[in-house]
């Protein structure tokens, strides 16, 4: 018996059903040169899911729009090479026993902030604003100055596109036999900007109050579960950190993230991916729940939670991402939470990269792979 035994129970979403509550976390890994996904790729995943994970959730997947990604080298989702790999990738998984659910990503305001970007065009902002010139964050600081001058807002034709290429990236990945559709709704990205008041200051209908600012994401949820029929999931993530400032919040109270998040479940979602940097880190004032447990709380629809799952990551400073943290047992702790009913699956990121075995130790209660950060660089 292990920690773990109560994660290892099975879950059902929709006509999905998981064989147990540990997933592994979408992390882009920028190794799918012009965008096309390599026979490693394949491997990487497949390796992954040979440990008998509840699922694999890809990395950012860019939709087929000009400002969807701003690196040459993560995965799209269009085009006959680009199919051809994704297709090797999806059967590796599967051959291996495994679940698989890409993550459709548009980047929004962040495109061509983090890299040096590709491509010409105006990066897609609802209301035309970046974020704030203050914003403590962990990527180049050249990139937030390029990025503070306004831009023109999006028009309803540029919308409409993005709406689009979210429903064809859906159709696409359906035609390569995936399991689900996930959705990268979190951490400053396009669906997340035009959640977050900071950023959307429009006064149509894409604006305002908490419901119009989650129109968009909706219309998205919409379009995508149109194209993929009525018994696949659909999985949302969302955050409250913002890459363009690690202390911004989406909602400030319980019933402010209600409101946002609830159209979202209306229109069709499943799962909420709650991307918080540490598990165990209460949202609100007055609660030990959890961003996962607050989205099960106001929504009734299932959570996953995710951040620092086996690693110290609450000692590090204030970033999404910190490489000084370290390996350290904190399942025991997770488990309690879970048990308490706060949230239904688990999203291990960094571990998983950092040993591909993890899993299996997890289960076995073997001792984990010291952390060491050059293994994030290895596509194996």
């Amino acid at each position: 018996m292990s920690i773990i035994d109560p994660l290892l129970q099975p879950l059902t979403l929709r006509g999905l059903t998981l064989p147990n509550r540990v997933v592994m976390a979408p992390m882009t890994r920028y190794r799918s040169p012009l965008g096309v996904p390599t026979p490693e790729m394949a491997s990487y995943y497949a390796r992954r899911a040979a440990t008998g994970l509840g699922a694999i959730l890809t990395e950012g997947v860019a939709l087929p729009h000009y400002a969807a990604a701003d690196h040459p080298d993560i995965p799209r989702l269009d085009g006959v090479d680009v199919l051809n790999g994704w297709k090797a990738v999806v059967d590796a998984v599967h051959d291996a026993g495994g679940v698989i659910i890409p993550q459709l990503w548009h980047q929004g305001p962040m495109w061509n902030v983090e890299n040096v970007g590709t491509g010409t065009g105006n990066p897609m902002r609802p209301s035309g604003i970046w974020g704030p010139a203050d914003g403590v964050i962990s990527f180049r600081s050249e990139g937030r100055e390029e990025s503070l001058t306004s831009v023109p807002q999006m028009g309803d034709s540029d919308i409409a596109d993005i709406i689009a290429a979210y429903a064809l990236a859906a159709r696409n990945a359906v035609a390569l036999g995936v399991d689900g559709i996930a959705i990268h709704g979190a951490h400053g990205y396009l669906i997340d900007s035009f959640l977050w008041d900071y950023t959307n200051r429009r006064a149509d209908q894409w604006g305002g109050d908490p419901a119009r600012r989650a129109a968009f994401g909706a219309a998205v949820v919409r379009a995508i579960r149109a194209e993929i029929g009525q018994d696949m999931p659909i999985v949302l993530r969302f955050s409250q950190f913002k890459m363009q400032d690690y202390r911004a919040v989406l909602a400030n109270t319980p019933d402010a993230l209600g409101d946002l998040l609830g159209p979202l479940a209306d229109a069709g979602v499943d799962l909420f991916d709650a991307s918080q940097r540490y598990f165990d880190t209460p949202i609100f004032e007055g609660s030990n729940l959890n961003l996962a447990g607050w989205a099960k709380k106001l929504t009734g629809k299932a959570s996953m939670t995710v951040g620092g799952v086996a690693l110290d990551k609450a000692k590090g400073g204030a970033k999404h991402i910190d490489d000084s943290q370290q390996s350290v047992n904190n399942l025991p702790l997770l488990v309690e939470r879970f048990e308490r009913s706060e949230f239904d699956l688990v999203a291990v990121g960094r571990a998983i990269l950092n040993d591909p075995d993890w899993f299996t130790k997890a289960k076995d209660g073997q001792p984990f792979l010291p952390f060491d950060p050059a293994n994030l660089e290895r596509l194996a």
